[in-house]
């Protein structure tokens, strides 16, 4: 059955129902699109889900799933990711194989559509035009017969009137005939024009709608079977991950099915058993007697007499009776070398023997020898300083200067390392130019040999440059590893010098402790000798070095706060002494008195250098 035939005169209607069509294949695509949505929002939320419980590393729960329900859980978790990763692919294939397909074919069945009935209009438009024609011939073949018909009226009265000239009566007959054939004209046309008329609508309700007609129809159906074969779609998408979903909910029967509770109540038992013996009866005992009380050999009480102490293990005699409340006050703990230093150094903690002294002092030998190795830390107030001003600068000089020996060494070598691999690289694609010259020198034919001169001497001279960059850093790690044994040397006399301090003080302290009025040993009074004596000897480094001498003086122009270590704080117009320029880095070091001393901006301060004077020396 044709629209173009049953509906010929439902033009409007066919409009509104096939943009209902329309509407009606946009909101699938909405339906279908939240359904991705949705499915994405779940599977993230069971990805979340089985994260949530998944055991953390390194804790207490990983302990906890050595147990076959706890394994059987974390299974069930893995699998659920597995089932949140299914959902994820039913989202992927709704959102490529419907989503995306229909909005493309929505777009263009509207431009389909709106061509179709584009045409239609058109002939709509065509057809009234035609009408409105023939109804302007209608009407001027009418009115023209009008005229004709009261000019000849016009023409008898004047034939008829005996007063009236001859001349008027032949006006008047000529008038008469104009307007018959005014009249006769206007027919022809009007006869014409509704000829022509009937033809155009003939052809309109006939030929042009029937065939706007039969595409929009075909365009509806087309519309309908997209849809239909949209929806199969949209169960196969999930009928595909159906065997995956089942294998993931096998994977969960299955690991519930390996949950064995026998098992598991081994592993409480090795967990849990203390290897005791449960107690035995108690005897009576009878207090009718005069006699001491007669002990059981089962009993709870301490055997003080006759009979020696049990022990478990090396255990108390507590531990007989498993249901007996263990005694819950702390004990003492040893505290760590770094506490122990950080309390030394703060506060006056209790040494409970000469072990501990000595203890004390061995860990504050070992924290400076882990600032001067460990950390990298210089040892000396001025280097302190320059470490702290590049660590702040971000300076990073091209021999790693501002690192400590171990680190530079490391830095250097690397840097050899690498140089070493360019040159390799460049020596072997000069080789391989070489060979191709070879090549064009016996074969000319192949390529001219003067073309790869240039090549030729780029790649020398990058060579050449390459290695004089690997000596320069060489001869720089060659510099640090022969100041390295230096540097252990050293730190081996201090190291002696720190073990015959310990060596005293823990003499001292055994004649504090046999000096003591009742013979015991007297804690405060020998730390805080012991504290005193390692407390100045940890600043001999740093009080040894002479003040550098004052350079000229300073102005500052601006205020300064000094908030970071190595530098020092100023006020504008204050007058300091400079103790060194700037030396490129953009920081002047100034002295206030003979104790406060750092580095400023030097576009803060106005610098008057004394001529006589030397320049300062720069440490690194």
């Amino acid at each position: 059955m044709s629209w173009g035939t049953e509906l010929w005169d439902q033009f409007d209607n066919l409009e509104k129902h096939t943009q209902w069509g329309i509407d009606i294949l946009e909101k699938y695509i909405k339906f279908v699109k939240e359904r991705t949505e949705i499915e994405l929002n779940y599977a993230k939320q069971l990805r979340n889900l089985s994260k949530k419980y998944q055991p953390k590393k390194n804790s207490k729960e990983e302990e906890e799933y050595k147990y076959t329900a706890c394994k059987a859980f974390l299974s069930t978790l893995n699998e659920m990711n597995d089932y949140a990763g299914q959902h994820e692919v039913i989202s992927e294939n709704m959102t490529s194989q419907i989503t995306v397909d229909l909005m493309r074919y929505v777009q263009e069945l509207k431009q389909e559509r709106k061509s179709n009935f584009h045409d239609g209009r058109k002939a709509q438009q065509h057809i009234e035009t035609c009408w409105k024609q023939l109804e302007s011939s209608k009407r001027r073949f009418e009115r023209d017969c009008k005229e004709a018909d009261r000019a000849q009226q016009y023409f008898e009265k004047m034939d008829a009137d005996i007063n009236v000239t001859k001349a008027d009566v032949e006006k008047a007959r000529q008038q008469a005939q104009i307007r018959h054939q005014m009249a006769e004209d206007s027919k022809a046309d009007y006869s014409s024009t509704l000829q022509r008329f009937n033809q155009e609508q003939w052809e309109y309700y006939h030929t042009h709608i029937p065939n706007i007609f039969q595409k929009i129809q075909e365009m509806e159906e087309r519309r309908i079977v997209r849809i239909g074969e949209s929806m199969k779609t949209y169960a196969e998408v999930d009928r595909q991950v159906i065997p995956i979903i089942g294998k993931c909910l096998d994977g969960i029967v299955k690991a519930a099915e390996s949950i064995n509770q026998k098992n598991d109540s081994q592993l409480v038992v090795e967990a849990y058993k203390s290897g005791f013996e449960p107690p035995g009866d108690i005897e009576f005992e009878d207090y009718t007697q005069p006699m001491k009380r007669t002990v059981s050999d089962n009993s709870l009480s301490s055997a003080k007499e006759g009979k020696p102490e049990l022990k478990f293990g090396g255990k108390s005699r507590g531990k007989l009776w498993p249901f007996i409340k263990k005694n819950k006050s702390p004990k003492q703990q040893k505290e760590p070398l770094s506490h122990r230093f950080n309390e030394f150094m703060t506060s006056k903690p209790k040494i409970h023997c000469f072990r501990s002294l000595k203890r004390g002092t061995q860990s504050l030998c070992y924290h400076r020898e882990l600032m001067k190795r460990t950390l990298g830390k210089p040892t000396h107030a001025f280097e302190a300083r320059d470490y702290v001003l590049s660590l702040k600068l971000g300076a990073t000089p091209e021999d790693f200067s501002n690192l400590p020996p171990e680190q530079r060494r490391k830095k250097l070598q690397q840097k050899v390392d690498d140089l070493n691999k360019e040159i390799q690289k460049e020596t072997d694609q000069r080789d391989a130019i070489t060979k191709m010259k070879d090549v064009y020198l016996k074969n000319p034919q192949m390529g001219d040999p003067a073309s790869l001169d240039h090549k030729l001497t780029e790649v020398t001279q990058n060579i050449e440059k390459l290695r004089l960059e690997t000596q320069k850093f060489e001869a720089w790690l060659a510099e640090v590893e022969g100041r390295l044994p230096a540097r252990s040397e050293q730190a081996r006399r201090q190291s002696g010098m720190y073990d015959g301090q310990t060596h005293q003080a823990v003499t001292n302290c055994a004649q504090d402790r046999e000096s003591s009025p009742d013979g015991s040993y007297t804690e405060e009074q020998s730390q805080e000798r012991e504290l005193k004596v390692l407390a100045t000897d940890f600043d001999d480094e740093f009080d040894d070095e002479e003040p550098l001498p004052a350079i000229g003086t300073c102005k500052a122009l601006y205020t300064f706060e000094g908030q970071n270590e190595g530098t020092i704080s100023v006020t504008e117009g204050e007058m300091l002494s400079v103790i060194e320029e700037d030396k490129g880095d953009g920081w002047t070091r100034i002295r206030r008195s003979e104790d406060e001393e750092g580095y400023v901006p030097t576009s803060y301060v106005e610098v008057y250098l004394d001529k006589n004077a030397k320049g300062a020396k720069t440490y690194i």
